[in-house]
């Protein structure tokens, strides 16, 4: 497929998701005074249609692995994060509504971030430290208490194909001070969606979800050491051709 085509389909796309999510906003107000659970599902709507978009327009497929993982209890999710995709998909996707913890700013950006307000996330100033992370506390554990899940990601930005970044404590200290079991996600999203990247590639998106970890025992140290072990293992399964360079340089 050459640039050109690739070019025409991403346009095609991101002129659907902008007006997509100038309408939804609107519907977000209308939503404002209904229960919680419709507002939720009501606004995921737009990660519904924007999914949909990205697999008619730029031929962007996904399959999804260990959903049966998933819990009917509180968990901790901690996912692995390569684009925008992921938060759009599994926004939709979980079977309990998910509590992004995310920066404030992003509230502020026209209609989208309208828009998220009018839900339960953890908006926070990472500047403030401690009291940052004390207010992730309180208000996870109130969050998860009403039956939504809090999701984090802990290497704290997009990181590019085949790269890792430094695992960060949040999540597994949120799980240890709660108590409450993390779910780790594995995903490629990276490979059609890339970083920083107008152009949208045609492809298959893997999202593999693993089997619930336990805290107990544990401080917050040891438990990210595992969530980040079984998410690295995990991409190696699902993009063995990105990491194949490191089975030539270890012989």
């Amino acid at each position: 497929m050459t640039q050109f085509i690739l070019f025409l389909r991403s346009l095609l796309f991101a002129l659907a998701m902008m007006v997509a999510t100038v309408i939804w906003a609107f519907v977000c107000f209308a939503l404002a005074p209904f229960p919680y659970n419709i507002r939720y599902r009501g606004t995921a709507g737009w990660n519904i249609f924007v999914v949909w978009a990205a697999k008619t327009i730029c031929g962007i497929r996904y399959e999804k692995r260990g959903f049966e993982n998933f819990p009917d209890a509180p968990v901790i999710v901690l996912s692995k994060h390569q684009s925008a995709w992921e938060t759009i998909f599994l926004f939709m996707a979980t079977p309990r509504p998910l509590v992004f913890v995310f920066k404030k700013s992003i509230t502020y950006i026209p209609f989208f971030g309208w828009g998220i307000m009018l839900l339960r996330m953890i908006p926070i100033d990472r500047s403030k430290g401690k009291d940052a992370f004390a207010q992730v506390v309180t208000q996870g554990r109130r969050r998860m208490a009403d039956g939504q899940w809090v999701i984090m990601f802990p290497e704290g930005t997009r990181i590019a194909v085949g790269k890792k970044g430094q695992y960060k404590l949040g999540g597994a200290r949120l799980a240890v001070e709660t108590n409450t079991p993390v779910i780790p996600i594995a995903l490629n999203s990276g490979e059609c969606w890339p970083r920083n990247s107008f152009i949208k590639k045609p492809g298959l998106i893997t999202i593999s979800v693993g089997k619930p970890i336990s805290p107990e025992g544990m401080d917050a140290i040891q438990l990210m050491q595992k969530v980040e072990d079984w998410i690295e293992a995990e991409m190696r399964v699902i993009s063995p051709h990105v990491y194949a360079n490191e089975s030539k340089t270890s012989n």
